[in-house]
């Protein structure tokens, strides 16, 4: 069972009522805070709850923000294509890139607000973002690499939404096919990242160092700048 009630500063809040739940937690979920109790609890401590971590809910709001959904307005530009949303009269999605536009055409009668639609698009353009993944990173990867003297006994692409990349202490270097969402100077970053791990595993100064001297002294900077993307999750 659930229940809601709108606050001013925290947006609509969701109570959920779970027969598993022993305390109040709370989680906040693509800009929404969801509150959970034990269904024999006391509302009034739940809100109780609620209000008295409301400092520490605006910070969490502020942090991670709602993301816009994908709907007509979306209009990206990615590492290989543009994105566009479009409504057409066919009765079905299909996806098409031409002249470096990745069209995604719905039905006219299309709820972009429902989940299953929102789901429907993501697993395209994963498909899509796989696909061009794998056409371009192994190679530039194996650029780098070469230019650098590194390395790698292999490299895989994957659909990781939590690393942009990763390197084994066999030396397998795994990129997420999330990585095509950034431009190409953040792209080269993780790559650069990932060989340097070939190095030294560990973040350490010595880490970052070499990773210093590969970027002309931009690591910190482009770490930064990577942390303002997301992945489609």
């Amino acid at each position: 069972m659930e229940k809601y009630f709108d606050d001013k500063e925290l947006g609509r809040v969701v109570i959920r009522y779970s027969e598993r739940a022993r305390n109040y937690t709370l989680k906040i979920t693509n800009g929404q805070v969801f509150a959970t109790m034990p269904v024999r609890g006391s509302e009034e401590k739940m809100l109780t709850f609620i209000l008295g971590n409301r400092e520490k809910i605006k910070a969490a709001l502020k942090k991670h923000p709602a993301r816009p959904l994908l709907n007509e307005q979306t209009d990206w530009q990615t590492a290989a294509f543009r994105v566009r949303i479009v409504r057409t009269e066919r009765d079905n999605f299909y996806m098409a890139l031409k002249d470096g536009v990745l069209q995604i055409s719905c039905p006219q009668a299309t709820n972009f607000a429902d989940d299953e639609v929102q789901q429907l698009l993501k697993q395209m353009l994963a498909s899509a973002f796989r696909h061009e993944a794998k056409r371009y990173l192994p190679g530039r990867l194996s650029t780098w690499a070469q230019k650098y003297g590194f390395v790698y006994k292999q490299v895989k692409i994957n659909s990781s939404q939590t690393h942009w990349g990763s390197c084994t202490s066999s030396k397998h270097i795994n990129l997420s096919l999330y990585l095509m969402l950034l431009p190409w100077h953040l792209i080269d970053y993780v790559l650069l990242h990932e060989l340097c791990h070939l190095k030294e595993m560990s973040h350490n100064e010595h880490f970052w160092n070499l990773l210093d001297q590969l970027t002309d002294g931009k690591a910190k900077a482009l770490r930064t700048e990577l942390k303002s993307y997301h992945m489609l999750k």
